[in-house]
């Protein structure tokens, strides 16, 4: 929840005018609701691409205040995040709503990206991994392996967000090699091909260190994706890895 209308503007124009032109790097903005149509416009005829921060799990009906999929996808996303930490820890959505949103959105044609992490009490108490598999469960007893052919996860180490502390590229690598394991043991060819991106203050510094571990297929980014030149930053390392 930050920034103006010109600020979403000069962000989405930036990015757009200086995006690295390689086809393996594809880019992603989740402006705030009021935002959207906007980044919408301004986005219109380039390569990237719109997606929203989070999203209602009912189709449509008298529930005030939130946004249906089908809203998303009339204004031009075609990503949506679920699950994210902060809609976890700050208003109270569990694993179930979590795997509902996740099922909502694929089935009006919204690809989700379900976040899933551990806060550094689990960490520290050694459940990160059980944490996580629960995270996770609670998507695949909903909707089934097969649904993460057209899914993104994204692993975020509560602990690591906007804290300035970051997971070595070592740490955040066993959380994605077990989380593509747990896929893995439903169906190792959607394990494979699943793309698993790192979110825990990733910066133009340390970005090439973690998007090189072998199951690190890229970022959602928080406080760098603020300012073009630290997301350009991020996005070109991304696009020098071969």
């Amino acid at each position: 929840m930050n920034g103006t209308r010109a600020d979403c503007e000069a962000l989405v124009d930036g990015i757009v005018a200086g995006m690295p032109s390689s086809s393996r790097v594809e880019l992603l903005v989740c402006p705030a609701f009021p935002y959207l149509g906007v980044a919408a416009t301004r986005l219109a005829g380039s390569n990237l691409v719109l997606g929203a921060q989070t999203v209602s799990e009912y189709d449509a009906g008298a529930y005030t205040g939130e946004t249906a999929t089908s809203m998303l996808r009339d204004i031009g996303c075609k990503y949506v995040i679920v699950g994210h930490s902060e809609r976890r820890a700050l208003y109270g959505e569990g694993s179930d709503l979590v795997a509902s949103k996740f099922v909502a959105a694929q089935n009006a044609g919204l690809i989700p990206i379900l976040c899933v992490g551990e806060t550094l009490h689990e960490r520290e108490a050694g459940q990160t991994e059980a944490v996580i598999d629960a995270q996770l469960l609670a998507v695949l007893d909903s909707a089934g392996v097969e649904s993460f052919a057209n899914a993104v996860v994204a692993y975020e180490p509560v602990w690591a967000i906007g804290t300035g502390k970051t997971a070595t590229p070592e740490q955040a690598q066993d959380v994605h090699r077990h989380i593509r394991g747990v896929l893995a043991d439903k169906n190792a060819d959607i394990a494979a091909k699943v793309k698993i991106l790192y979110g825990g203050s990733v910066k133009g510094e340390n970005a090439d260190g973690l998007f090189r571990m072998a199951d690190i297929d890229g970022g959602l980014i928080g406080g760098a994706s603020l300012k073009v030149e630290s997301f350009l930053a991020i996005a070109n390392a991304a696009a020098a890895i071969d």
